[in-house]
């Protein structure tokens, strides 16, 4: 396969039809170092129809469950036969350290194994109680159909296989479409599904700007259901594509996510240690690029001025740097467009009136760099407290009360993610059960489980990932109701 044949189609590598190309930026020097193919609408119908021939034609949606499991197995072990190749090509590819990479694959072997484990430990159904035992009823789990996976550029590997890997364990065929900015691993996976044995024409990729290729996956009438990762403003769009054909559809849409530090978390002098340092670490991993990051402080008044103080001190000294050189612990941001946004958000809050603790400024050299950012005394009012800035800005907030704690936590569009910290089991167990947010952590942040449900309440998006109702989604129940002994109903007499 050569460098820009990047697009797969019916078990095929290929070039895009019109034969235009993409270049790829490396974010840590701005120079490019890859070229792929720039797919359109006609790659996207060609890509669907692969897939709709292999649904209805193919082998993979009647393959037995332990057959597709197993797989997913293969695919698990090839991903950590690459890991080290396919770490560094995440890390230059969307600018995370190599170690945030290697991570990323572990944990991308970790969703095919649970994912395999799960179908496997299935009943042949729920049989339903009819009240005779004359009938037979049974709601069994079949594949949706051809599903249409549209992935993000800061996690790229592990969104697609939150995607991917329920999708097969279900019975689905695919089309996918990284995004334009990090679609290397993604193909690298593709491959590796190939050599696992997947047959042709189950997963199909094109890579693409999101306008074309991925408006066409969301309105194409062949397509069952698509999911899709990003921001707000596309989501709403798939929704809208998706609406005429009235396909499954299922979002992830970021967050605006709060770390509520109470003052009886910081009593002893290691636990105000370990507070500070989870929340530079939900701030600032990945330079902030991350959906569920603990980018709103909101910090009891008390402890504010101690807490801060630290905070911003920790944070000039986070040791920038191309994610794959020895002790750097914060790569650049991914783009051009990212920078520039992200100074955008820091201008507009200090024109607000927050006060400058840490970082604001980029650092002399070349690349996406920006200095993690500590902005103080922040409101509700303003646009980097309300907007997902997805970059390395932490904003603080403060209170006095526990229902002050909630409402602030709860004030945001969003619901993806939060956390509270405190020493009080019963303060953690209250304020963990009224946060309206997906996943609530109680005196800890970033976490996740592929058997647990991930995902948001309102703008944070609709429908799972991961977990058991991860899978439900690539399915359709179905009712089936057998009469083991008809008769006559003799409803019209005749």
């Amino acid at each position: 396969m050569s460098a820009q044949q990047t697009i797969h189609v019916g078990g095929e590598w290929r070039g895009a039809l019109s034969g235009r190309t993409r270049e790829i930026i490396d974010p840590a020097d701005a120079t490019v170092f890859a070229v792929v193919a720039e797919g359109a609408a006609e790659d996207a119908d060609a890509a669907i129809a692969a897939a709709r021939a292999a649904f209805d034609q193919g082998e993979w949606p009647r393959t037995p469950v332990a057959e597709r499991a197993a797989v997913l197995r293969r695919v698990a072990d090839l991903l950590q036969r690459n890991r080290e190749a396919l770490g560094e090509l995440e890390s230059r590819d969307a600018g995370k350290t190599v170690e945030e990479g290697r991570i990323d694959v572990d944990c991308v072997s970790d969703a095919f194994r649970y994912f395999a484990d799960l179908v496997m430990n299935e009943s042949g159904g729920r049989v339903v109680d009819a009240g005779s035992d004359e009938i037979h009823s049974v709601v069994v789990h079949e594949p949706v159909g051809v599903c249409a996976l549209i992935t993000p550029w800061n996690y790229p590997l592990l969104q697609a296989s939150w995607k991917i890997a329920p999708a097969l364990a279900a019975g689905n065929t695919f089309v996918i479409k990284p995004s334009e900015i990090t679609p290397l691993s993604t193909v690298e996976l593709v491959q590796l599904l190939e050599e696992a044995g997947l047959p042709a024409g189950v997963a199909n990729v094109v890579t693409g700007a999101g306008d074309t290729v991925g408006a066409r996956f969301a309105e194409h009438p062949d397509v069952d259901l698509v999911s899709f990762t990003g921001g707000l403003t596309s989501g709403t769009k798939v929704m809208r594509a998706a609406a005429d054909t009235v396909k499954k559809v299922a979002l992830e849409l970021g967050g605006k996510n709060p770390n509520v530090v109470f003052a009886d978390a910081c009593e002893s002098d290691e636990a105000f240690d370990t507070a500070v340092d989870q929340a530079l670490n939900a701030a600032f991993i990945h330079s902030g690029q991350v959906c569920s990051a603990g980018s709103r402080l909101i910090v009891e008044e008390s402890l504010r001025e101690r807490f801060v103080g630290e905070l911003a001190r920790r944070a000039e000294k986070i040791r920038l740097g191309r994610g794959s050189d020895p002790g750097v612990e914060c790569g650049p941001l991914v783009s051009a467009q990212q920078l520039a946004k992200t100074e955008g958000y820091v201008a507009s809050a200090l024109a607000e009136g927050a006060v400058l603790r840490a970082g604001g400024q980029r650092p002399d050299g070349d690349g996406y760099f920006y200095r993690p950012t500590v902005l103080d005394q922040c409101h509700r009012g303003m646009r980097v407290v309300r907007e997902e800035t997805f970059g390395p800005i932490l904003t603080v907030e403060t209170f006095r009360t526990e229902d002050e704690a909630v409402a602030l936590a709860n004030d945001t569009e969003y619901g993806l993610a939060g956390a509270v910290w405190t020493a009080d089991p019963g303060r953690a167990r209250r304020v963990a059960g009224r946060l309206r947010h997906g996943t609530v952590w109680i005196n800890d942040f970033h976490p996740y489980l592929p058997q647990a449900e991930w995902g948001g309440f309102g703008k944070s998006g609709i429908g799972r990932e991961l977990g058991p109702a991860g899978l439900a989604e690539y399915r359709e129940a179905k009712h089936i109701y057998q009469n083991l002994a008809p008769r006559p109903v003799r409803w019209f007499k005749g």
